[in-house]
């Protein structure tokens, strides 16, 4: 989808930090006529998984025959990606029909009250206003930053929250601990609405079951509901159900942690919310999710190319595991570009335990790193030797060419806009694209 103006506009406005309390989004909806408000809502938050989580439900749920809609961010490539009708990106039409009903809300609302809208509560606006249009039965709801004061935390009709497996990302706006993050991410919680809680720290999980009892919220924890006979193919049981044999569309070991979160919301929603979801839809659903840039293997010049978006620590090992179980061929390289707000070395140490070769590249973000910097910093981490490139597609042109010659593999990570790019000039990006739209710069 290329934006048109109107949608430039909106995507101009403030776009860094989280803006505390969630006044202004209510306001807003609330001169829009409250369009989340007609909306029966799965609310997923987390540090890692959520989007993943999100896509998963979104196909599970469609696979038992329910119209539903989905919110995520950021996107990779295209703005509508974020905005996803019946398991496709919204039309242009549609999504651009919607923002023609908020911006000028917006526009009055910021002359009236002295407030700027950031681009976030905009494009959420966005999103409900859409959605309440599509009458769908369920939304599928991620949040973008945190929980508690998250812009999609204003929806009143949350059948389950679900908060994916925490770790230590955005520590100067949610804290510098797992149970301080943890306890912002509980804030998407609503009395008496079931809990569903991914595998995660002990001191995480521990704050999440203790909110939920707070708010007399149901409380499941993934880890303790699914047990698990098999990997590949996933061989998996709940209380509930007994499962055939489950071939996970998304590749990684990070993605079973992900499905078992899944089941465990799957469960939650029939058992508490009354939910009809045969097992045939679960086994579907997961196998023909479609989620890109997420640990996406892809052939290119006979050379196989792993593309992951990991951009923390936390996703670094997820990745490093992931690809250890896969026993990828040869000696492996990576490309990476990162923001610079990340840990970046603590994320380069662990992928050298893997990869020996660096190539450094920007990617399409304001806060980029400068590639010189990144190749310092893989020597720094261990690299054999690290080059850096002006561009993607000249790093790309380096790399396959050394992995032809050492019959090596190539892994491209450090940032999801750096894996849109990826996917892109891969020619592996699963939707149309025409020239890659702006992006949210503060949730990565």
């Amino acid at each position: 989808m290329q934006q048109n103006s109107l949608l430039e506009r909106l995507a101009s406005r403030r776009r860094y930090g989280m803006r505390p309390g969630l006044s202004t989004m209510r306001a807003l909806l609330d001169a829009l006529g409250n369009p989340q408000d007609s909306l029966k809502v799965v609310h997923v938050a987390g540090t890692n998984g959520k989007g993943a989580v999100t896509a998963m439900l979104d196909s599970v749920l469609r696979a038992a025959g329910y119209r539903v809609c989905r919110y995520t961010s950021p996107h990779l490539v295209s703005l509508a990606e974020r905005f996803f009708v019946d398991g496709a990106p919204a039309t242009p039409e549609t999504l651009n029909a919607a923002a023609d009903a908020v911006f000028p809300v917006v526009e009055a609302f910021e002359r009236d009250k002295g407030v700027e809208v950031t681009f976030f509560e905009c494009l959420t606006a966005v999103a409900f206003v859409l959605f309440a249009r599509a009458k769908p039965d369920f939304v599928v709801l991620e949040t973008g930053l945190g929980g508690r004061l998250d812009a999609t935390n204003v929806v009143p009709n949350v059948l389950v929250s679900v908060i994916t497996r925490i770790g230590l990302d955005h520590c100067d706006w949610l804290g510098d601990t797992h149970a301080a993050i943890a306890e912002e991410k509980a804030g998407i919680i609503k009395p008496g609405r079931p809990i569903v809680c991914g595998a995660m720290p002990e001191s995480a999980k521990e704050t999440i079951e203790r909110v939920a009892s707070l708010n007399g919220s149901a409380f499941y924890s993934a880890a303790d509901h699914v047990s698990v006979v098999q990997h590949a193919p996933l061989v998996a049981t709940t209380a509930h159900r007994n499962l055939p044999p489950i071939d996970l569309a998304l590749f990684g070991a990070f993605q079973v942690e992900n499905a078992l979160t899944v089941l465990t919301a799957v469960d939650a929603l029939t058992q508490d919310c009354g939910v009809n979801i045969p097992d045939h839809a679960v086994v579907e659903g997961l196998a023909r999710v479609v989620w890109p840039g997420r640990c996406q293997r892809v052939e290119k010049d006979g050379v196989t190319v792993i593309v992951d978006g990991a951009h923390n620590p936390d996703g670094a090992m997820a990745l490093r595991d992931s690809l250890r179980l896969a026993h990828v061929k040869g000696p492996v390289g990576l490309i990476a570009g990162f923001c610079g707000d990340k840990d970046v070395l603590a994320h380069l140490r662990i992928m050298s335990a893997l990869a020996t070769r660096g190539w450094a590249v920007p990617i399409r973000n304001a806060r980029s790193l400068d590639p010189g910097e990144v190749a310092e910093r893989m020597l720094m981490a261990g690299f054999s030797e690290a080059e850096s490139c002006s561009s993607l597609e000249a790093a790309f042109g380096r790399a396959l060419a050394w992995a032809r010659t050492s019959g090596g593999t190539l892994v491209v990570c450090g940032s999801l806009f750096l894996s849109g790019e990826a996917l892109v000039a891969l020619g592996a990006f699963p939707w149309e694209v025409r020239t890659p739209d702006m992006n949210e710069l503060t949730l990565r």
